[in-house]
């Protein structure tokens, strides 16, 4: 089968299946014990730690990203780089100091962003109960927020325009002295679209609101503009590492209650067993993001020129010069997504979130969009990176595209 889901799970690399094998069998010590087995899984997990935050920290392959915005919006050279201060600019001078903080290891992305809003919001005070979100987040965003409303916060969801981007002026509109809490996700899971999130954490700081980045798509394929932000969440399966393990970076300063309560293992705020195993994987994973950065980055823009000219009768949903190219979200009007799904069993592929597959219900991204409900079901979502060859990707594009052919010439 050719996998083209990797915004759903990305392949775990051999690098992070084998590093992780001696921690399952003779390297088997609980990380919290004292004895040497122990220390050496904690030592273990610190150096896996170390390899995640230099990942995040990592400018990564933002050459052709950082213009990407501006480009979208037609402004002119002075305004094409994002404010990322750890860059070095065009004059050679040194990156800005990188804020500090820490990275606690999670269960996944979604503990860390309900212990990121859920923390958060309970250190607010009285006068700044106002949570200001994008209507594109994931569920794990807007479910949470949705429970927050329910405990008596005020809750704000921007619209996007029909590119999928927020508008600035929207933000700073919502984002007032009443505002604790933003959240923007780094790079959407269904459409690929980057939002401004650098900008957006600065509306944020000047009005006194910490920022949640949900960058669970972006890490290791963007840069994270840490400067902005103060709450990141990350997720070792989409970059080629193991299932069940996440991270959530906490800038210095930052007052946040714990979501689960027992040892407190993990810094005195995250209780449970750590596994040295799955955070090494995850440390390996991202060693390799850094390691294999450039080279993911220049194989994904050829993978994307490859799909783009081999589907020339699907519209493309969403920005195409502020996305991350390894997300191909796709509609043709008068194609079942789901049927076409079922019908190209050679293929991997879907029609949106992963989280939401089961639902039934039309994406929630693509609504916000604009797409009616028919066009969102006429939409696919074609992830690839790393593991995918050309030569499978325009095999898979061929067989879709046949599909789809059959699926209209019996409607006609």
């Amino acid at each position: 089968m050719i996998y083209l889901d990797y915004q759903a799970t990305a392949p775990l690399a051999p690098e992070a299946a084998a590093a992780i094998r001696p921690w399952l069998e003779s390297e088997f010590g609980n990380p919290h014990s004292s004895h040497r087995l122990g220390r050496q899984a904690a030592a273990a997990v610190e150096v896996a730690r170390g390899r995640v935050v230099e990942a995040l920290t990592e400018p990564g392959c933002p050459k052709d990203i950082r213009s990407s915005r501006a480009k979208s919006r037609g402004e002119g050279a002075a305004s094409s780089r994002a404010p990322l201060d750890y860059a070095r600019d065009e004059r050679g001078l040194a990156p800005a100091p990188l804020p500090t903080g820490r990275l606690y290891f999670t269960s996944g992305a979604t503990e860390a962003i309900n212990w990121a809003l859920k923390g958060a919001a309970s250190r607010l005070p009285p006068d700044r109960r106002r949570i200001v979100t994008l209507a594109t987040e994931h569920a794990a965003v807007l479910d949470t927020i949705e429970w927050l409303a329910g405990q008596g916060f005020e809750t704000v969801i921007l619209p996007v325009a029909a590119d999928g981007l927020v508008s600035l002026a929207d933000v700073e509109s919502a984002v007032d002295a009443r505002t604790g809490l933003v959240a923007a996700m780094l790079v959407n899971n269904e459409i690929g679209v980057i939002q401004p999130v650098a900008e957006i954490g600065a509306v944020a700081r000047r009005a006194g609101a910490l920022l949640l980045c949900d960058a669970v798509q972006g890490f290791g394929r963007v840069p994270i503009p840490l400067d902005g932000c103060d709450l990141v969440a990350v997720s070792a399966h989409k970059v080629h590492g193991p299932k069940g393990i996440g991270g959530l970076w906490v800038r210095d300063g930052v007052p946040l209650d714990p979501l689960f309560h027992g040892g407190g293992q993990e810094g005195g705020l995250r209780s449970g067993t750590l596994s040295p195993a799955l955070c090494v994987g995850f440390g390996e994973a991202a060693r390799l993001l850094i390691e294999r950065g450039e080279a993911d980055h220049a194989h994904v823009e050829k993978l994307w020129r490859a799909a783009r000219e081999a589907m020339p009768g699907w519209t493309l949903n969403g920005s195409e010069p502020a996305r991350y190219r390894g997300n191909l979200n796709l509609r043709r009007d008068g194609v079942d997504s789901s049927r076409l799904i079922s019908e190209v069993r050679e293929v991997a592929f879907s029609s949106g979130s992963a989280c939401a597959s089961g639902s039934g219900r039309p994406s929630h991204v693509l609504a916000a969009l604009g797409l009616s409900e028919r066009q969102a079901r006429s939409s696919i979502r074609l992830g690839f990176g790393r593991y995918t060859s050309e030569e499978d990707l325009l095999r898979a594009l061929a067989l879709i595209e046949a599909a789809a052919s059959r699926q209209l010439s019996f409607a006609a």
